[in-house]
């Protein structure tokens, strides 16, 4: 097994040709506004996916250099994908394409609808109605590719990539999704390419928690950073935190802290471990804050708490708080900092409609200063 690297050890900007790339699936969002999916009557849409929003976040909100590694039906849906990643900044060339010719090649179905591009509903709630997703997914493109289907020594090899991320939604869509995802991750490694991966479990995806943990039990060795609270590293591996699930912030950290501990011990490869903290008040009131712990140091960095937040959508705040890490490191920031980008980040996007942020990194560093400082929101004129 190749060396795991670590966040100390990220290649140049200059050596690469990304700085970061995800593997993952993206779907077409619709969304009904403040009207239940139910009685909607009209939709705006979005593109989105657990993976792919943390290319997103880095390219728009950093102006870092991302591609997606995908697939999508050659179709209209699938063009309206690959133009939303587009507008977001992100390199669309890694997108596989399974055209609708029916020719009996690798990549390729009908027009039909045999195979499709994903889809969901998302109502964001609203007060005590909760946030509800409905998923299309059960014959998306992404679905059918397998170890084999991505060129990752051209990749990681000849272009160069100094972070490459995945995640738990992704590697459990499909019997084969897996096994792609573990060559990935393998080939970074052997390049010498950061890992990360958010082990976001989701029963929507894979109703068996043995199978979640059978599966991530094989990545979790290949991984720099792994992002999960403390219902994913139960859900996911099989940890257990000894938390009441109303503990006040300082307590869940010190309960956390001793589970990221363990998991470091078995996996010596981790170099950090972190995640958000969600405290929500209802659908639209959150309390939001963020840990990194150093692997390597032993020791554990903190974002301050926001409390009773408001937002408007809570889809993407894990997602955005893992770009906003990863861009601290890939600008070559302290780890102290990193946990700050990521806080601020993950809070933000939640203040915008759909999966991926809507602002710039002067808003994250201004809202770092804001949060560090407890002052207010001023308006800028």
């Amino acid at each position: 097994m190749a060396k795991v690297t670590t966040f100390k050890e990220l290649k140049s900007a200059e050596s690469c040709r990304y700085d970061e790339v995800a593997l993952g699936e993206v779907m077409l969002r619709f969304d009904p506004f403040d009207v239940p999916t139910a009685r909607a009557r009209q939709m705006r849409v979005f593109q989105g996916g657990g993976e792919t929003n943390v290319a997103c976040g880095l390219a728009y909100t950093f102006g870092l250099r991302t591609a997606v590694v995908t697939a999508l039906v050659n179709d209209d849906i699938g063009k309206n994908i690959r133009n939303q990643l587009r507008e977001a900044g992100v390199d669309t060339e890694k997108i596989i394409w399974f055209n609708t010719k029916n020719d009996g090649s690798h990549f390729s179905t009908d027009q039909k609808g045999t195979l499709m591009n994903g889809i969901n509903f998302t109502f964001i709630g609203k007060g005590v109605i909760p946030s509800d997703t409905l998923y299309y997914r059960a014959h998306t493109a992404v679905r059918e590719l397998c170890a084999g289907d991505v060129d990752w020594d051209t990749l990681f090899g000849k272009e160069g990539v100094r972070a490459f991320s995945t995640g738990g939604i992704y590697t459990l869509i499909s019997p084969s999704s897996a096994g792609l995802a573990i060559q990935g991750v393998q080939k970074a490694n052997a390049y010498g390419t950061f890992v990360a991966a958010d082990l976001n479990y989701r029963s929507k995806v894979e109703p068996s928690k043995a199978r979640a943990r059978e599966i991530n039990r094989q990545i979790t060795p290949y991984l720099g950073f792994l992002v999960g609270n403390d219902s994913d590293l139960n859900d996911a591996l099989g940890y257990e935190t000894k938390v009441s699930p109303d503990a006040p912030y300082a307590e869940w950290i010190e309960a956390y802290k001793g589970t990221v501990e363990q998991v470091a011990k078995d996996y010596p490869n981790l170099s950090i471990i972190g995640t958000q903290w969600r405290g929500a008040t209802n659908a639209d009131m959150v309390s939001w804050g963020a840990v990194l712990y150093d692997a390597l140091e032993g020791k554990m960095y903190q974002s301050p708490l926001r409390e009773d937040v408001p937002i408007a959508d809570r889809t993407g705040g894990g997602d955005s708080f893992a770009s906003g890490v990863l861009a601290a490191l890939l600008k070559g920031k302290d780890l102290a900092t990193a946990v700050q980008w990521g806080a601020a980040h993950g809070i933000l996007v939640q203040e915008t409609p759909g999966d991926i942020t809507m602002i710039d990194e002067k808003l994250v560093l201004a809202e770092v200063k804001r949060a560090q400082s407890k002052g207010g929101v001023r308006a800028t004129r």
